[in-house]
């Protein structure tokens, strides 16, 4: 039997990372369960099959960083890193703050950046893997996140450029990108709005499943859902036809940001 390959998941307490970890551990994946809430990672260990350890700490805080990396290779080393911590932010751009921005830009953009880099330096220019959990959202600017839009575009022009920087080698860089899912990071006024705008939203396990795709498929890159995926490619082709249909929506968004 083949042996797989040992992963680092962060964000593994949030909802797409729960489902992610029960699909790895079924298919016999051995875990790092990374995340802020001791409490939250036992239990959600106790749920999986197989063995697995678990790392807390908060991808934007630099000791802890280097505490995930250190502890995560003092066994069997991963060759895999999965970057699914995030957060998200749903307001005008009047109304974000300046700690709003930082923390929106820092956790899912530069953290995951570091985390990376120190990930992929421990491991030497070994075969490894990196999948960076990003969001349509990435490609393209919808109103109302454009603190989540301009951190996602980021983590894909990251992933692009890495992965075709490392073409010639044995790591591997890959980006998923999930339509609106159905977890806890979602707001009332956004699940209201969703509804509104008659918006398609998975369950995490779908997301899940998709991950475990390109895990072992030999893609880099995948795209949740059906018209998001065409509108991704259409807003990079021809922006101006979806400015038209994001206009028309606008209304019923901006009613959702403010509240009403």
């Amino acid at each position: 039997m083949k042996k797989l390959p040992k992963c680092i998941l962060t964000g593994a307490t949030g909802g797409i990372g729960q489902a992610i970890a029960k699909q790895l551990s079924e298919k016999g994946y051995s875990l790092i369960l990374v995340g802020r809430n001791i409490e939250n990672l036992v239990m959600l260990v106790n749920k999986l099959q197989g063995k697995h350890e678990v790392v807390i700490g908060d991808i934007t805080n630099e000791t802890d960083r280097a505490n995930m990396i250190a502890k995560s290779f003092n066994n069997v080393e991963p060759s895999v890193l999965i970057n699914n911590a995030g957060i998200s932010n749903f307001s005008t751009f009047n109304e974000v703050s300046d700690t709003d921005i930082n923390n929106v830009l820092t956790t899912n953009l530069t953290s995951t950046i570091q985390l990376t880099h120190e990930f992929l330096k421990k491991r030497g220019g070994q075969k490894s893997t990196v999948i960076n959990v990003g969001s349509t959202l990435g490609s393209i600017g919808f109103p109302g996140y454009s603190l989540y839009c301009a951190s996602k575009f980021g983590l894909k022009g990251f992933s692009e450029a890495l992965s075709r920087e490392m073409a010639n080698t044995d790591v591997r860089i890959s980006y998923l990108a999930p339509r609106a899912t159905d977890t806890n990071i979602n707001t009332s006024n956004v699940i209201d709005m969703n509804k509104a705008l008659g918006s398609k939203v998975d369950p995490p396990e779908m997301v899940a499943k998709e991950l475990v795709y390109l895990l072992e498929g030999k893609k880099n890159s995948r795209f949740i859902g059906w018209p998001e995926k065409f509108f991704a490619r259409l807003n990079g082709a021809f922006p101006e036809l979806v400015d038209l249909s994001m206009k028309k929506s606008l209304p019923t968004i901006l009613k959702f940001t403010e509240g009403k």
